[in-house]
């Protein structure tokens, strides 16, 4: 049975399998529910005619007892038989249908002060099929007697009988009717994983807005379809971000080879007359913002990768940072003025990658030395607590990193577009001086995973160049140096 099922059930739909195993159910649990109906039914029956036979037997032990033996011995409806035997088994009365001559049970069956029940051929009593026969014993000690009843066990056949043929034909007409009705009602719970499917087949990853039917009831199916509209939604939009991404980088990319090819030809054709030393310090230039581009793509390749594998370990090292000596570090990098520190009174601790904070100052630097008209400043305050949120009480401690420049600004309808890659307000302006347009983003991807936030505010609201300050919030952590 159970390799038929292993080898028919894989060549099924799943509705189809549905059903086999619903029927198999049913039929089992028929089967086992008949079988034990049956034995109830058998026992009760049976138990009946041995209450019936025995109540008569004591009955008649009782006349025995006081001496007062009819002769026929009387029975209720002639349904029974009686008789009453000595120690030599020879019959001293009987009911006026039973044998007065060969007692009902053998020498060997019967056994004397024993209270018995079998059942015997009823040949032996004159009756057909199976009869049960009790045994009460009776007399006294000198006397001893038994007294014997026989009652037929046709009547409980036959019921057993009309029992077995009515489950033998109802159970599978039931059974039938149950796989009909189970049939239509799996089709009509599988419907709506059909238009699912459908949906889901119908889907081709073009552009445009793909979602799958959702059904109309509030059940599992129907939060399955959410789930899965969402999962179209969040896919959709990766594929819209991977599409302008590839097609970003493509282009900034083809910018520094395009300037490369077109030095080497210029110079192929001015032959003797080329300045070598120009071209070479002109493909350098190119070669370095190509590394640059490639190096940034790398990066934020490798950031995405991580936000979306969140459960791998961090190939970074996470430990205290000194935000003094970074600023310090980062600011010697670069001439004074225009760049100009102010260091922090104390030692102000942080927890991060020291590589990925050097880069978030790094590129700000880098971004504020680009746009400003004198003076770049850098500094670091803090612990501060004040609530990031309105109406909170109290937030975690925190240090705030600024750099300021007198440039021109960001306005603020942009202050948020500016963190997309690829970004660049100023689009009439030199693409060697102005970047890629992945610094902010990579900022920004930084410092979230160190826990931070950046913003962006007018330095000098009231002035003619209003500036730019962004504004880094590090997570405080306690000085390790002191116990």
């Amino acid at each position: 049975m159970r390799r038929w099922l292993a080898a028919l059930l894989p060549n099924l739909g799943l509705r189809s399998r549905l059903l086999v195993l619903g029927v198999l159910g049913l039929v089992v649990g028929f089967a086992l529910g008949g079988a034990l109906l049956l034995g109830a039914l058998g026992w009760t029956l049976q138990r009946s005619v041995d209450d019936e036979a025995l109540r008569t037997a004591d009955a008649v032990a009782l006349l025995a007892a006081e001496d007062a033996l009819p002769d026929p011995l009387p029975v209720a409806g002639g349904q029974l038989r009686v008789q009453v035997v000595d120690g030599q088994g020879r019959i001293r009365a009987a009911s006026i249908d039973a044998d007065r001559l060969v007692p009902m049970l053998g020498a060997d069956q019967l056994r004397a002060g024993e209270r018995q029940r079998l059942v015997v051929d009823g040949r032996r009593v004159g009756l057909t099929g199976p009869v049960r026969v009790v045994t009460v014993p009776a007399g006294s000690a000198d006397e001893p007697l038994t007294v014997l009843v026989a009652k037929s066990m046709s009547d409980v056949r036959h019921s057993l009988h009309v029992v077995r043929n009515l489950l033998l034909v109802g159970f599978p007409l039931l059974v039938a009717g149950l796989a009909v009705v189970a049939w239509r009602v799996v089709g009509a719970t599988l419907r709506p994983v059909e238009a699912l499917r459908s949906g889901a087949a119908e889907i081709t990853g073009r552009a445009g807005a793909e979602r799958l039917p959702v059904p109309a009831g509030r059940d599992e199916i129907q939060r399955l379809a959410v789930t899965l509209n969402d999962m179209l939604d969040r896919l959709a939009a990766s594929r819209d971000r991977q599409r302008a991404f590839v097609a970003d980088a493509a282009h900034e990319l083809r910018s520094p080879v395009t300037n490369m090819r077109t030095e080497l030809e210029v110079a192929r054709r001015l032959g003797d007359g080329t300045d070598w030393p120009a071209v070479a310090d002109n493909l350098l230039a190119d070669t370095e913002r190509l590394s640059r581009l490639v190096a940034d793509l790398l990066l934020l390749a490798r950031l995405d990768e991580q936000a979306a594998r969140p459960d791998r370990p961090a190939p970074h090292a996470v430990g205290p940072v000194e935000l003094g000596e970074l600023l310090r570090g980062v600011a010697e990098r670069y001439p004074s003025p225009p760049l100009r520190l102010d260091p922090p009174p104390g030692p102000l601790w942080t927890e991060g990658d020291p590589g990925e904070l050097r880069r978030v100052l790094v590129n700000l630097v880098e971004n504020a030395l680009r746009h400003a008209h004198g003076e770049v400043r850098l500094a670091v305050t803090g612990p501060h607590t004040d609530p990031p949120v309105p109406r909170q009480r109290g937030g975690p401690a925190h240090h705030l990193v600024t750099v300021t420049d007198d440039g021109p600004g960001i306005p603020a309808a942009d202050r948020e577009r500016v963190f997309a890659r690829f970004t660049r307000l100023d689009d009439a302006r030199a693409r060697d001086a102005g970047g890629a347009g992945l610094g902010l983003a990579i900022v920004r991807e930084l410092v979230r995973r160190a826990g931070g936030a950046v913003e962006l505010a007018d330095a000098a609201p009231e002035a003619a160049a209003p500036g730019l300050r962004v504004t880094v919030r590090l997570p405080a952590l306690a000085d390790p140096e002191v116990d």
